[in-house]
């Protein structure tokens, strides 16, 4: 903006997280400080962090909207900015971003600009923002323990402001196994039912299944995990019951537990789905009988790809089972194999092996 000529005097920031207005917690508070800034009748780029923070703050940004005289933009990391309930609240025309943590591509690239050592190696590289995770201030850290410490406060915010604090959860301790149980089986299938299953044989929990589907939908709208519909590719239908779910960020599982070995089929997996979600590719599992295609993408109207994705493919065992789905399915749309190995023969029978490190530190599409 300001390259663009705007004045300094013309942005208006209020992060209400910070010190100095903490205490702007209703419309009539938050309208007297934005007021505070406006000294003349030029046009004015109004931003508001945190704006959660205030009760009814719509009621402010309406009036400013309805002036004309303000472009606005609202931050939260709370649930209740996506919710359904703000949609009705705010009036006339806006738009919704939903802002992700850094994918590999912007990871690197935002090192490069905080001017912080890039491994030579980029796979030691890749294998560090796996653990690390993508949250942009993880980067301000130098070693990992301090990561790691920031990475948890995140989360910790997230579990208390965002999630216990906004929702009716009665039995907190019931919620937390739950939540523990679908972080850990992040790109396993999952459903409704054999977390039931879980909760009775293990944890010796009879527990209603309405509750475990409404703690899921608590941890989706938080923005903690994200669904993956199961879709049949013969009947073309979306398969009730089962998903599976990945995080919106791997240091999540990697914080909340201990031990930190990577496990490459879930994370590579985890990894290419928060990529190309940022590509805005809509994904869902593939099944064909019994096999199962790791991914369908589709953008647009005519943009769909048929995904894989394994660590390597080293081994006759393992080339035969990531390559059969592709050879069941009858559609002639693009095929694509990610592995982490190098790439010797990039088109095989018409798939396209792609080496997954390449393709997101590339920021690259599918095509």
């Amino acid at each position: 903006m300001k390259e663009k000529g705007v004045s300094d005097n013309d942005i208006i920031y209020i992060e209400l997280d910070k010190k100095e207005f903490k205490d702007i917690d209703t419309p009539k508070k938050l309208e007297k400080v934005i007021d505070s800034f406006v000294n003349d009748r030029a046009f004015k780029y109004l931003f508001i962090d945190e704006v959660q923070n205030v009760k009814n703050f719509e009621m402010v940004i309406n009036a400013y909207k309805e002036e004309g005289n303000y472009s606005i933009f609202l931050t939260g990391s709370n649930s209740y900015l996506l919710s359904g309930e703000l949609v009705t609240k705010l009036t006339g025309r806006y738009i919704e971003v939903e802002m992700l943590p850094l994918n590999f591509y912007e990871y690197v690239d935002m090192k490069r600009y905080l001017e912080k050592e890039i491994d030579i190696n980029i796979y030691r590289e890749f294998e560090e923002f796996i653990r690390n995770g993508g949250f942009p201030g993880s980067l301000h850290y130098n070693n990992y323990e301090d990561k790691l410490l920031y990475t948890k406060n995140v989360i910790s915010q997230i579990f208390e402001k965002d999630i216990k604090s906004n929702n009716k959860i009665k039995n907190k301790a019931l919620f937390e196994v739950i939540q523990k149980f679908v972080i850990n089986n992040f790109g396993s299938v999952i459903s409704i039912g054999s977390i039931h299953e879980y909760m009775f044989k293990n944890e010796n929990i009879n527990v209603d299944r309405r509750t475990i589907k409404k703690y899921i939908e608590i941890l989706e709208k938080a923005k903690i995990i994200y669904s993956c519909d199961l879709f049949d590719i013969k009947s073309k239908k979306v398969l009730d019951g089962e998903k599976k779910y990945y995080l919106a960020d791997l240091s999540i599982y990697f914080a909340l537990n201990t031990d930190n070995r990577i496990n490459y089929g879930p994370v590579l997996e985890n990894v290419l789905y928060s990529y190309l979600k940022s590509k805005n590719y809509t994904l869902s599992v593939g099944k064909i009988g019994n096999l199962e295609c790791d991914f369908i993408a589709r953008r647009g109207i005519d943009e769909y790809f048929y995904i894989q994705v394994s660590k390597n493919i080293d081994d006759e065992k393992t080339e035969k089972r990531e390559y059969k789905p592709f050879y069941e399915i009858k559609e002639m749309y693009p095929r694509y194999l990610f592995v982490l190995d190098l790439i010797l023969q990039k088109n095989i029978n018409g798939i396209n092996n792609v080496n997954i490190v390449e393709f997101i530190l590339n920021d690259e599409d599918l095509r």
